[in-house]
Parts: structure tokens; C-alpha cells; sequence
């Protein structure tokens, strides 16, 4: 049996990258899934638009391992149609246990250089986006009254700043204080709320020629540079840390590990 045999999890940006390795891990250890995606263009993100497609190989995916997964488009900026999707995956799948706010995008520029449109986008998605995934599921955890853990998408961006980042950083930011006050607000409901802060991951959102670029003028860090040969154990850290937060809540877990010890192994969660 595996360690969230009966749980349901809801996963935003579930198309592809970290988002599908999350979904296929939770099914892996027993879980249902509800996934959502905006499975197209996303005005100013620099990374190429995921598709239908894409959200059809997840599910194929998770239905492989044996498990039910609901899936539906919609962009996390509309809150009616994220709150819709959720409804549905819960009266398909009966209950809501696990929230991975996970659904992003990312541009670049100088602070000053930065398009107004820009600016307002990154923080819809990134930040916004967040919210509005939270707003839909807190009522269902509270109502359910059988605790829950809601985990974010954060970044090593919401703990130290970046050149040409500006609206990133801030929206991230945003993202970690968002995550301390809703573990305040929803511990008397025994639903933890935590954030991974990841550094750079390979998937679609830096693999393209812009990204590349920061990496090889190192404005994104050096540590991009260093860790070029350690991404998928840097995915693999990402997708065991959410199964290993039991009874945390208000922590922002840094994910930069290229190894994992004893102490990261997987542990029960919801």
C-alpha cells in the first residue's frame, strides 16, 4: 500500500514538467488526481505554451500506475473556472486531501525596462494564481473537517532578490508570505501549509534560448551553472519533499540538495 493510498490530490500546472512529476509521484504512492492546466499561450511567458496534449500524457500517465485522474483546462488567473474544475474533480473523485499550487510562469528584464503588461501578468499567475487555487480549496478542506495539506510552488526567489527578475522575485515573495499566513489562518483545522523552493529545474519553463542565455551570462546565479548535471535529482528531491512534510506547517523547504539521505525518505502525509 502506498503512503497516500485513498488520498486526492489537486495539482495546478499538471500538463508537464514539475506538475505532471508530481502527479505521477503522488500515484505512485496511491493517490487520485485532479489536474488542471491552461494548456496554451500565457501573454509575455517567455517559456513555450503547454497543450492539451500535454495534459492528455499526464493522464495516460497516472492511469498507467491504475489510478483516476480528472483533468480540465483552465488558467488559474479565473477563479471560476479553477473553482469549477476543482468542484468537479471532487464530486468525480469524492474528497480533496493534498493542494499543489504549482501553476507559473516567468519573463525577464531590467526593473525599470519592464512592460506594465509584464509586470501584471507574472504577478497574476505566479502570486494571484496561488491565491485563487488556495480560495477554491480551503472551503472544501475546512467543510471535509479531515485536515489537509496545502504545498506551493515557491522558489530560492522568495528568500533573496535577482537582477532582472524584479516582478518574479516580488511575486514569489508574495507567494511566501501568502503560505505564513495561511498556516496561521488554517492550523486550527489541522491543514498544514507549506512552500518548496526549488532552484532551477529542468523543465520547459528554463529550457528554451532565453534561459539558456541568463544561465550563460550567470543571471540567474551561479548555481544554475553548477547544478546543469544534477536536475533530475533536483526533480527528485521536488517530488519526495511533498510527500515528506508530515505534521509541518509554515516552513519554506529549500530544495538545492543533489543527493538524498535517510533523513529526506518519504513519510505520510495528509
Amino acid at each position: 500500500m502506498g503512503q497516500l493510498e485513498g488520498k486526492v490530490a489537486f495539482i495546478t500546472g499538471a500538463a508537464r514538467g514539475q506538475g505532471r512529476a508530481e502527479a505521477i509521484r503522488f500515484a505512485e504512492e496511491g493517490a487520485d488526481i485532479i489536474a488542471v492546466d491552461v494548456c496554451g499561450p500565457v501573454e509575455t511567458n517567455i517559456a513555450k505554451p503547454s497543450t492539451p496534449d500535454d495534459l492528455k500524457e499526464t493522464a495516460h500517465a497516472v492511469e498507467a500506475l491504475d489510478r483516476r485522474i480528472v483533468t480540465q483546462q483552465a488558467d488559474v488567473r479565473d477563479y471560476a473556472a479553477l473553482n469549477s474544475a476543482l468542484q468537479r474533480g471532487v464530486a468525480e473523485l469524492g474528497h480533496l486531501d493534498i493542494v499543489v499550487a504549482n501553476a507559473g510562469m516567468w519573463s525577464y528584464g531590467l526593473s525599470e525596462e519592464i512592460t506594465e503588461e509584464a509586470w501584471q501578468t507574472t504577478i497574476d499567475v505566479v502570486l494571484t494564481g496561488v491565491w485563487h487555487t488556495t480560495k477554491a480549496a480551503i472551503p472544501i478542506l475546512k467543510q471535509q473537517n479531515t485536515g489537509g495539506s496545502i504545498i506551493m510552488t515557491s522558489s530560492t526567489m522568495a528568500i533573496k532578490g535577482m537582477q532582472n527578475l524584479s516582478h518574479y522575485v516580488a511575486a514569489k515573495h508574495g507567494v511566501a508570505g501568502l503560505m505564513r499566513t495561511l498556516a496561521l489562518e488554517l492550523a486550527e483545522y489541522n491543514i498544514r501549509v507549506n512552500t518548496v523552493n526549488p532552484t532551477s529545474v529542468n523543465t520547459d519553463l528554463i529550457r528554451n534560448e532565453v534561459g539558456a542565455l541568463l544561465n550563460d551570462v550567470r543571471l540567474l546565479s551561479e548555481r544554475v551553472t553548477k547544478l546543469q548535471s544534477h536536475f533530475n535529482q533536483a526533480d527528485a528531491d521536488i517530488k519526495n519533499i511533498l510527500i515528506s512534510t508530515t505534521k509541518i506547517t509554515g516552513r519554506a523547504e529549500k530544495i538545492e540538495k543533489v543527493e538524498l539521505t535517510p533523513a529526506d525518505a518519504p513519510r505520510q502525509i495528509g
